[in-house]
C-alpha cells in the first residue's frame, strides 16, 4: 500500500492511498468463493457451481464490494501509519479505478488539532463567598407562601394583586381581530400578562361593570399587525377574588414533604435547600469562569465536521425542547454555528487538560455527587441504588465530575479572588451579555 499525504490548510488533509492488483483481486476471490458455496443456479447443485459461472454472474459485484471494503480498511491502516486523527469521515475519490490495474483514490479530510494548553495563571477568577442567613430564608418562606396563593372571592372594587374573572372583545377601527377576544379569563391585576394598560384600566372596577378601554400595542408586538396600534376592549368584570397567603401550619409544610417538626423543622429543611442551591451557583459561576478563561487563553482551530455534528445536536435538543411539527433540518444551521463551535473548542480544550494531567474520575467525589443530588429526593438510598445500576447515569457523572476536576487544576494556578455577597447575589444567574 503506497500513501501520500498533503496538507491543505491548517487541519485538512489531502491523502492519496494506492492499493495492489494482488489485494485486490484476493479479496474479489474470497468473495466469489464464499458465493461459490451458496449460490443456487439451475442446473447445477448448490457448491458444485463450476467458478467459471460464479464469475460470470457474480463477479461484477463482488468487485464492487471489495473495493469499497478495501477502501474503508486501507483508509484506516494508512491514517494509523501517518499518525493522523481524523475528525471526521473522508470525502473519496477515485483516481484510478480500472479491473487489473492498482486502486488509486484521494481521501480529504479534517484532523483534530495538536496543541498544548497553556495560560492557567493569565486567567482571572472571581469566587463568590455568601451564607444563608435567617433573613434569607424568611423572605424564601415568603416566596414560597406566594407560589401558594390561593384566591377568595370577594365584594368589594378590584386593586392590584386580586384576580378577576373577565370577559372581552377587542376592536381595532371598528373590527374585531384574531386573538383578541376571550370569555372567562383569569386576571392577576399587576402581573404584567396583557399589554401596558390594560390592566392598570381594571383597578377599582366591580364584579358585574362593564369597562370600555383603550390600550396601546407597543411598537415592538409580536404581531406586527397590531404593534403600534391602539385598540377598544368591552371587558366585562365577572368576579373578583383577593389573595390569600397560607399559615406556616403543618397542612403548608406537608406541601413539600415534610410531615415533622413544625415550624423549625420546615426552616432548616428549606434552609438545607437553599444551602445546596447556594453552593450549585456558586461552583457554576466559577466554573463558567475557568471555561470562558480557557478558551481565551487557548485559540485553537475547530474542525468544521465537529461544529456541523455539534449544530445537528443543538438543532435536535431545539425541536424537543419547543415542539411543534419542525424537523431539525428545518432549523437554519446559523442559528446555531457559534454557539457548536464554541461546544466544539470547549470539548476538545477540556480534553486536552485531562489528557496532559492525567485526569481521572475520583470516585470518592463521584459518590458525593450522587449523595447530593439524591438528598433533594424523598428516600435518598434508592435514588443512590440506582444510579449505581445504570452504566450510562454513571458515566454521566463521572463526566461532571471530571470537569469539576479540571476547573480545581485550573483553579489551583489561575489568579483566584475572593468577593463576599449576599444570598441573593450569589444565586442570581448571569445576564446574557447584550448584542452589540
Amino acid at each position: 500500500m503506497q500513501v501520500s499525504v498533503e496538507s491543505t490548510s491548517a487541519l485538512e488533509r489531502r491523502m492519496t492511498v494506492g492499493v495492489s492488483v494482488e489485494r485486490i483481486e484476493t479479496e474479489v476471490n474470497k468473495r466469489l468463493q464464499q458465493t461459490a458455496r451458496r449460490a443456487k443456479v439451475p442446473g447445477f447443485r448448490p457448491g458444485k457451481v463450476p467458478m467459471s459461472v460464479i464469475r460470470q454472474r457474480y463477479e461484477d459485484a463482488a468487485r464492487q464490494e471489495a473495493l469499497g471494503d478495501l477502501i474503508q480498511s486501507t483508509f484506516y491502516e494508512a491514517v494509523v501509519e501517518q499518525k493522523l486523527n481524523p475528525a471526521g469521515a473522508p470525502a473519496v475519490e477515485p483516481k484510478s479505478f480500472e479491473k487489473g490495474k492498482d486502486l488509486e483514490y484521494v481521501a480529504t479530510f479534517e484532523v483534530f488539532p495538536e496543541f498544548t494548553v497553556a495560560g492557567f495563571e493569565s486567567i482571572a477568577i472571581e469566587r463568590l463567598q455568601a451564607d444563608v442567613t435567617d433573613a434569607d430564608v424568611d423572605n424564601m418562606l415568603e416566596i414560597l407562601r406566594k407560589q401558594n396563593t390561593r384566591f377568595e372571592t370577594v365584594e368589594r372594587a378590584a386593586e392590584n394583586g386580586d384576580q378577576l374573572n373577565i370577559d372581552f372583545v377587542g376592536k381595532i377601527d371598528g373590527e374585531a381581530f384574531a386573538g383578541g377576544s376571550a370569555k372567562g379569563t383569569q386576571l392577576v391585576l399587576g402581573s404584567g400578562r396583557m399589554i401596558p394598560g390594560f390592566e392598570d384600566a381594571l383597578v377599582g372596577a366591580k364584579a358585574g361593570e362593564e369597562r370600555v378601554i383603550n390600550p396601546t400595542f407597543p411598537a415592538d408586538y409580536q404581531n406586527l399587525d397590531l404593534a403600534g396600534k391602539t385598540a377598544e376592549f368591552t371587558v366585562t368584570v365577572n368576579s373578583i377574588a383577593a389573595p390569600q397567603l397560607p399559615e406556616l401550619n403543618d397542612e403548608f409544610f406537608a406541601l413539600f414533604g415534610v410531615k415533622e417538626g413544625g415550624l423549625e423543622g420546615f426552616r432548616a429543611e428549606v434552609r438545607k435547600n437553599m444551602e445546596r442551591e447556594l453552593r450549585q451557583a456558586i461552583k457554576s459561576k466559577v466554573k463558567n469562569q475557568v471555561m470562558d478563561g480557557l478558551l481565551a487563553a487557548n485559540a485553537i482551530e475547530v474542525p468544521k465536521a465537529l461544529i456541523s455534528n455539534e449544530v445537528d445536536r443543538l438543532r435536535v435538543q431545539a425541536v424537543q425542547q419547543f415542539g411543534g411539527n419542525l424537523k431539525p433540518d428545518q432549523l437554519p444551521a446559523e442559528l446555531f454555528e457559534e454557539q457548536a463551535k464554541r461546544r466544539v473548542a470547549l470539548g476538545l480544550v477540556v480534553a486536552e487538560v485531562v489528557k496532559q494531567c492525567e485526569l481521572k474520575p475520583d470516585d470518592a467525589r463521584v459518590r458525593e455527587m450522587i449523595q447530593e443530588m439524591a438528598s433533594a429526593y424523598q428516600e435518598p438510598e434508592q435514588v443512590v441504588a440506582w444510579y449505581y445500576k445504570n452504566d450510562q447515569q454513571m458515566n454521566e457523572v463521572r463526566s461532571v465530575v471530571l470537569e469539576e476536576q479540571v476547573v480545581d487544576t485550573v483553579l489551583q494556578k489561575a489568579n483566584v479572588t475572593d468577593k463576599a455577597v449576599s444570598y441573593e447575589e450569589a444565586v442570581k444567574p448571569v445576564e446574557a451579555p447584550q448584542a452589540a
